[in-house]
């Protein structure tokens, strides 16, 4: 029998069955919707993170206390850990030790809540200076200034605030040259940022910046830092930027063996690879989990052509008794159920691109991120084969069970 002719009797015999060959490959679709979601919000996410990394810029490194983490309690360890404080400050500040560092800001955070006559909000307080964060992020002022190294050195007690902090506390009022209380600490309003959103670590419009020193002096009460940031010259000397840093340090704390660092640097780029990396390796184990919903799905296939082959026996004993050998049953059994799982997959791709498009849609609507719909190429293609694959797996039982059906008991067959 020629292939043509095969593919249009496996098609006309779906045909006549269409709602159960829907019903039969819902598995399938499912399992395949489930895998275009899951990869395409992955991309999506990837995108998100890794451009908002990308705007922290290429040429930042940040300083942190304790050894490189690797674990939750790693991270834990390196907020108790006090090696980063004004001593590392002047060495890093001199030119001979680092060359290639244009500028830096030592951070200090701090928790608690600012108030102002009555009314009480939650922002993320930061001591710094912010000078770097206005350059670094490209920020702008709705009203007022910034706090300058004068402040700075003077531990003045005064405040940027964003938008957010400024509706939650002030409402319509200005509150440039207004008293907003932190730990019981009086800070005066000079400055707020204009409305800016959501970046990976942080909301810009919930921040409440203070000098580093009057945070170090007045809030934290600790006279070490959390985090160092810094900006090389360009992203070409990142790297020599960190290694010069490292030997500062070393030196500084008499370091002579690595695994005795009780520092650890990381680079945006470093950041965007391990972010990357964590969100592929998530995306694949939830890949992997939802893909056990098509292995259901092909043993639903694999039964439903059990009972069609039970139902076709006359059918195929005619066609034998015609002059169709066992290799032209097991072909139009075998593309039936290829048909069957091939369809579903491409449903399962539809569906499940549909799907993500909403859930992108509504998270850059409702949540205000910039989040990008991805059509995650990669797994429509696997899909699609895993899919066929499938057909080819489950139906390959009743096709060659079909195939051995003898033609004088199967025309008996009632």
């Amino acid at each position: 029998m020629q292939t043509r002719y095969l593919i249009q009797t496996a098609y006309r015999s779906l045909r006549r069955n269409l709602s159960r060959s829907l019903l039969t490959v819902l598995g399938i679709v499912i399992g395949i919707s489930a895998i275009i979601l899951v990869t395409s919000l992955g991309a999506g996410a990837e995108g998100l993170i890794v451009g908002e990394l990308g705007g922290l810029g290429a040429d930042t490194l940040v300083l942190q206390p304790g050894k490189q983490p690797h674990g939750p309690s790693d991270f834990a360890d390196s907020l108790f850990t006090d090696s980063i404080k004004d001593r590392e400050l002047v060495a890093l500040g001199a030119k001979h030790n680092v060359p290639d560092l244009i500028d830096f800001t030592p951070e200090i955070f701090v928790g608690g809540t600012a108030s102002y006559e009555g009314e009480t909000y939650k922002p993320m307080i930061i001591g710094n200076r912010v000078q770097f964060m206005v350059e670094t992020l490209d920020l702008a002022f709705s009203e007022g200034t910034i706090f300058d190294d004068r402040d700075i050195r003077g531990k003045a007690r005064v405040a940027v605030i964003g938008s957010k902090v400024r509706t939650e506390l002030f409402g319509d009022e200005s509150p440039v040259g207004k008293y907003v209380q932190v730990k019981g600490q009086k800070f005066r309003v000079i400055g707020v940022f204009r409305e800016k959103g959501s970046m990976v670590f942080f909301d810009v419009d919930k921040l409440l910046l203070v000098p580093y020193t009057s945070a170090k002096a007045y809030l934290a009460g600790t006279d070490h830092y959390n985090e160092v940031v810094l900006r090389a010259s360009s992203p070409d000397t990142v790297e020599r930027v960190k290694s010069d840093v490292t030997k500062t340090m070393r030196e500084l704390h008499r370091i002579a063996n690595v695994e005795n660092d009780d520092f650890h640097i990381e680079t945006q780029q470093g950041l965007v690879a391990q972010v990357s990396m964590i969100i592929g390796v998530f995306t694949m184990f939830l890949s992997f989990v939802v893909a056990i919903s098509l292995v259901v799905g092909g043993i639903g296939v694999m039964n439903i052509m059990l009972v069609s082959v039970t139902e076709r026996t006359r059918e195929v004993g005619l066609r034998k008794a015609l002059g169709a050998t066992d290799r032209d049953i097991l072909k139009q059994f075998l593309l039936e159920a290829i048909f069957l799982t091939s369809i579903g997959g491409l449903i399962g791709i539809m569906i499940g691109s549909l799907l993500a498009f909403v859930a992108a849609y509504v998270i850059t609507n409702f949540a205000g991120f910039n989040f990008i719909f991805v059509f995650p190429w990669f797994g429509a293609i696997l899909g699609t084969l895993v899919s066929s694959l499938v057909g080819v797996v489950f139906g390959l039982y009743p096709a060659r069970k079909a195939s051995k059906l003898s033609p004088m008991e199967a025309l008996r067959f009632e």
